[in-house]
């Protein structure tokens, strides 16, 4: 053995450091938007319009990290449009944005007026504050109403992408920070993909290129397209089209829509693919160039490979005796409502839940709970499609998870998929039931599923019929637990009692307060170290058997003066 050239590296490099997976904003690459387009893609006259019709005195300014550097100027700018010695001219707030008013806009914010005759306030108004929020609670696409309340805020100002959910408790005024874009060449794009000018077309973009959808509009319908369709944007994610409206020949729902063809600008969320890959004929999609040379060409859209992993993931979760409620979101309307419908699904199915909420999702943060089988993620539609490879256990949708309750003999999967609250909320009411229903049929609930003090304790947890597992060709006979451990009230005790009388068998799972637990169950079972002390087996009925010392109150007090069990105190 040769010696060494230098001393070794005892210390852990810095390659093995743990460190979040997330990947960080890269702030160089965010373009800083010229001064002279500043007002237009902001809208700075219709946002002043808008606060001051609302008559709100506290605003949250929401930026995403890639409008960040915008975020002083806009700051600085709405802060003089707002002072209350001003006022805004209504041709500056409308989408036209007239020349004259950008002219007056560009000069001087507080030389702004409206339309209406100005009347002094009988009181002086209150001063308007403005406030950034620079990194949101969840996703950028939601209005981060928990960041806003921190500060108080009146209102939000959304900017940028938006999923339009609806929110729980402030209002919200969405710019959704227009951007530029090179018509010519997705003219040219669209008459390649349809060159039958007779085809029935949906024309849309993402929120910050809609503006430009008129436009283009208007020089294909000159080109001859007769049944090209442009929606307008609406704040309804559980609409055919998602926050768009429909055609005015969609009367009998998806089977009217069914036969238009959609143009897409610019890369949609995956989300809204899988959404709308079971409603259109087809999915066309220009994907919007870094650079202007060489332009982009459209593509044809395709999901079966992403429909597959889906359904793999409902099918894992299916076997999964344990379910983890990863809460994503804390201002979309009714999400208290989701979460306790999917409780209430999971209980019927005999399943554990155990709730969390961790912010931002990562690997990292549910790779902590090893007990979870599979993860539900209640979110806004477009943030709970949740796709990456370096998370330990799967991650799925409501809408998913309701499929995976259900027994294999009722399961059925049509490739539709929602994502949408109030989609999932009219059809859970029911979802329950159902799930009992299929599971009557496999003889797992007994002849007292209706007795509302559980499952009969002479039922044996071997005699159920087991899940087979499609991904791995094998039967799973504790996917259920609690049908087989779940605790029988006593006769003049509650169940809640921690000490009810409570019938054991063999094969029961751990409890803690008279209820199954699988997360202690997992500890017991699975954990090698279960927490300081628990190498030694103690018993007190027996000194022999005696392992280790008991547990003995020891020193206490100040440094001035101890107090010693049984002695008093000691200097």
């Amino acid at each position: 053995m040769g010696s060494l050239s230098q001393a070794p590296v005892l210390s852990t490099p810095d390659t093995h450091i743990f460190e979040d997976p997330t990947p960080p904003w890269e702030h160089y690459r965010a373009a800083r938007t010229p001064d002279d387009e500043l007002l237009t893609k902001y809208e700075i006259a219709d946002t002043v319009r808008q606060i001051k019709q609302g008559n709100w005195t506290k605003i949250a300014l929401q930026f995403p990290d890639e409008l960040l550097v915008d975020a002083p100027r806009v700051f600085g700018i709405l802060n003089q449009g707002l002072a209350p010695c001003t006022s805004l001219h209504a041709h500056g707030a409308s989408a036209s944005h007239s020349e004259d008013s950008e002219h007056v806009l560009a000069d001087n914010v507080n030389s702004l007026k409206l339309d209406e005759p100005y009347t002094k306030p009988s009181r002086i108004p209150k001063e308007k504050k403005l406030y950034v929020l620079a990194d949101t609670s969840y996703g950028s696409c939601c209005v981060d109403e928990v960041a806003a309340e921190h500060v108080d805020a009146d209102v939000v100002v959304h900017y940028g992408k938006a999923c339009l959910s609806p929110t729980a408790r402030l209002p919200v005024i969405y710019i959704f920070t227009n951007r530029k874009l090179k018509v010519d060449h997705i003219i040219q794009s669209f008459k390649e993909n349809f060159p039958n000018t007779s085809e029935n077309v949906i024309l849309m973009a993402d929120t910050s290129y809609s503006s430009h959808v008129p436009r283009i509009y208007d020089i294909l319908r000159a080109e001859g397209y007769i049944n090209l369709f442009k929606p307008t944007i609406i704040h309804d994610p559980s609409s055919l089209l998602p926050n768009r409206t429909l055609p005015d020949a969609v009367t009998d729902g998806i089977q009217d829509i069914a036969s238009y063809h959609l143009f897409h600008i610019s890369e949609p969320p995956a989300s809204l693919l899988l959404i709308l890959s079971s409603r259109l004929a087809s999915i066309y999609i220009y994907p919007i160039p870094l650079t202007s040379d060489p332009p982009s060409k459209a593509y044809l859209a395709t999901t079966a490979s992403r429909l597959r992993r889906r359904y793999a993931l409902v099918l894992t979760v299916a076997t999964e005796p344990t379910i983890g409620i990863l809460i994503n979101t804390l201002s979309v309307k009714n999400y208290l409502e989701i979460v306790d419908q999917v409780k209430a699904q999971i209980l019927a199915a005999g399943k554990k839940s155990y709730t969390f909420v961790v912010g931002k999702v990562n690997a990292a943060k549910v790779a902590n709970f090893s007990e979870i089988g599979g993860w539900v993620v209640i979110g806004c539609w477009e943030s709970s499609l949740i796709e990456s490879k370096d998370f330990y256990r799967p991650i799925i949708t409501p809408f998913e998870l309701a499929l995976a309750l259900q027994p294999d003999s009722v399961r059925v999967w049509t490739g539709e998929w929602k994502t949408d609250f109030n989609e999932v909320l009219s059809k859970g009411q029911g979802q329950a039931a159902e799930t009992a229903k299929g599971l009557l049929k496999e003889e797992i609930y007994l002849d007292n599923i209706s007795r509302s003090d559980g499952i009969n304790p002479n039922f044996e947890h071997e005699s159920a019929a087991p899940d087979f597992d499609l991904r791995t060709g094998r039967y799973v006979s504790n996917s259920r637990p609690l049908f087989a451990g779940f605790t029988p009230r006593t006769d003049g005790l509650t169940q809640n009692n921690s000490s009810s009388l409570i019938h054991q068998y063999a094969g029961s799972l751990a409890k803690i307060g008279g209820q199954v637990s699988t997360g202690a169950e997992f500890l017991n079972s699975s954990r090698t170290w279960k927490g300081l002390g628990s190498d030694f087996r103690i018993s007190y009925d027996d000194p022999d058997e005696i392992n280790g010392a008991p547990i003995e109150e020891g020193r206490s007090g100040i440094a001035r003066g101890y107090n010693v069990s049984g002695r008093g105190v000691k200097r």
